[in-house]
């Protein structure tokens, strides 16, 4: 009876599968090891150790290979150490080094300054240990070249090598130990191979460059792509403390391109736009999204009367500070003025103005305002040496070659979500005076309206170029805030703008700074100014159309601008693509 049962369990037992483990699941079908890499299902593996380390180092020194444009698999492993053993060991070396020093002066020989250098060394590390200001820890660091090819692996190793040696620190593989150094680099928290180097606090602490800002947020437009990390930068400028911004970049980097790109995704969200244009290349966008396009000349139709008030603040006296902003205007118009000049230019805006009606009473400043004309004829009939003089300046404006350019009543409406104002019809004497005035003209009717508005100035270091326009732009970064305004100042002549303390002083009252492809030569000057690392330096002068460094407050990133194929086809400038287009 009992043998059918013996042999229906021998039976069972036989047809019993065998179970998967997790190691079986995640295994590689295959591995073979060289003596200089391994291959894992046809991919190839190269893993290095560094031997040696620079002696000085900064905070983020390891940023080059952390940001490698190749895929990398990199370990660090920290093993803290017991002081008082370590500070025996200081002792010993301490007592050998001296007395090789000793040895070398007795003997007449010149001291070896590797000696000499590793001397002093130990002696300030064991200060630091003594008093506590510093731990010892012993340190490694491993790198994996991931390949799909060995030739690949070659040379992605050899550029690997070349950064680092870029570093000061020395490379090699784990030739013989491939396995060993691939195990080591892998999640897993096991050093195999055990290549330590000792480290105090301070330079353990220079080698953590993982920590990458992010500027995401849950609004606000999207800028580009973060270069560390891949995430999208996408910010409100409007959430900071004001929403200024400063672009510096060379000619052809793309700043345009980025501000034309602000713009167009800053009015999908309700965001009037006003652009001063010196080259006209807003034109295609301002068409495309139904905008108002106004080319400035002496013959266009488009007039701008530099005496208009707003006449809509209610119960606030405007004149005085009008005549103040005419001041400024006029002295670009007239040149130099002393100070005789200066008073009667003052007195004649005032008469100008009387005429008119217009008084320090707000309820006439809603009058119509005087032309340029009329101030012609206030200072002839002044009849003072200084006030005849001033009129012959600005004769060429009333009846001269520049006729009818700022001397026309105001037949501008600003109405329009996006208003350009091109420059790039009138000579290159009068597109400061222009932009000025449009400035001018612009703000104050801001002032007299709450909304939500980004202005951009482009070429920016015409107007700096003039200390009372410097000034007026300042201002305007200073007191742009107060009305819901984001002022945006582009330049590529970086050294006009930073030469002077008032293009210091737009990028101090600007939250948001970016920084594009920069030439050799201004590189310096923007380090100061900027504060820029070593790093970040030469990726300003390495960086692509498009890319270079987004400050934000105290948050900045490497930014790389990235557009939709619709978006592009509007804001490009590249001539190539725009004579293809036309062939087309």
């Amino acid at each position: 009876m009992k043998l059918p049962v013996l042999f229906n369990k021998k039976k069972l037992v036989e047809e019993t599968v065998p179970q998967l483990t997790l190691e079986d699941v995640i295994a590689p079908a295959e591995i073979e090891v060289d003596f200089n890499h391994i291959k894992i299902d046809g991919q190839f593996f190269r893993s290095f150790f560094v031997s040696a380390y620079p002696r000085f180092v900064e905070p983020n020194w390891l940023e080059p290979i952390i940001s490698f444009e190749h895929s990398l698999l990199i370990s660090m492993f920290i093993y803290p150490s017991q002081s008082a053993g370590v500070l025996e060991e200081l002792k010993r070396k301490i007592a050998e080094m001296e007395a090789t020093v000793q040895t070398d002066v007795e003997r007449g020989r010149a001291i070896d300054p590797a000696v000499q250098v590793a001397l002093e060394d130990a002696q300030s590390l064991q200060d630091q240990l003594v008093k506590g200001a510093e731990r010892f820890f012993e340190f490694s660091l491993y790198i994996s070249v991931p390949a799909t090819s060995l030739e690949e692996l070659h040379n992605t190793s050899k550029l690997v090598e070349s950064t680092l040696a870029s570093l000061s620190i020395t490379a090699k593989p784990t030739t013989l130990q491939m396995e060993d150094g691939f195990k080591s680099t892998l999640p897993l928290g096991q050093d195999l191979l055990n290549l330590k180097h000792n480290m105090d606090t301070t330079s353990l602490a220079t080698t953590f460059p993982f920590a990458s800002s992010e500027l995401t947020a849950n609004e606000g437009i999207m800028y580009g792509i973060n270069e560390h990390n891949g995430s999208l930068i996408l910010f409100d400028r409007f959430s900071l403390e004001n929403a200024n911004s400063v672009i510096f970049a060379k000619s052809g980097a793309g700043k345009s391109y980025l501000v034309k790109l602000e713009a167009l995704r800053s009015l999908m969200f309700g965001t009037e736009i006003i652009v001063i244009d010196p080259e006209q290349e807003y034109l295609p966008l301002a068409q495309a999204v139904g905008g108002e396009f106004i080319n400035f000349s002496s013959s266009s139709p488009v007039k701008i009367n530099p005496f208009d008030m707003s006449g809509e603040i209610s119960g606030e006296n405007e004149l005085g500070r009008k005549i103040l902003t005419l001041s400024v205007f006029l002295k670009l118009v007239l040149g130099a003025l002393n100070a005789q000049e200066a008073a009667i230019l003052d007195r004649a805006l005032k008469q100008t103005y009387q005429l008119k009606g217009i008084t320090d009473d707000p309820k006439t400043q809603r009058n119509q305002p005087p032309l340029m004309e009329d101030l012609y004829k206030v200072l002839i009939g002044m009849e003072e040496g200084a006030a005849m003089e001033l009129s012959a300046r600005l004769e060429k404006f009333i009846k001269g070659s520049l006729t009818g350019i700022f001397s026309s009543q105001s037949n501008i409406d600003l109405s329009n979500a996006f208003t350009v104002f091109s420059v790039r019809d009138l000579p290159d004497q009068l597109r400061p005076l222009a932009m000025h005035m449009i400035l001018d003209y612009v703000w104050t009717k801001i002032r007299s309206r709450l909304k939500k508005r980004i202005m951009i100035v482009d070429e920016a270091w015409y107007l700096m170029r003039n200390p009372d326009s410097a000034d007026f732009l300042v201002d305007m970064a200073k007191r742009a805030r107060k009305y819901y305004l984001g002022l945006t100042t582009v330049t590529q002549d970086i050294e006009d703008f930073l030469s002077t303390d008032r293009g210091k002083e737009i990028i101090s009252n600007s939250s948001i700074q970016i920084l594009l492809k920069q030439a050799p030569a201004s590189i310096d000057s923007l380090a100061k100014v900027f504060n820029l690392s070593e790093g970040e330096q030469r990726l300003l002068l390495s960086e692509g159309v498009g890319e270079g460094i987004f400050f934000a407050g105290n948050t900045h990133v490497a930014m790389g601008v990235v557009a939709s194929p619709q978006e592009h086809q509007l804001i490009t400038s590249n001539p190539q693509e725009l004579l293809a287009r036309q062939n087309v």
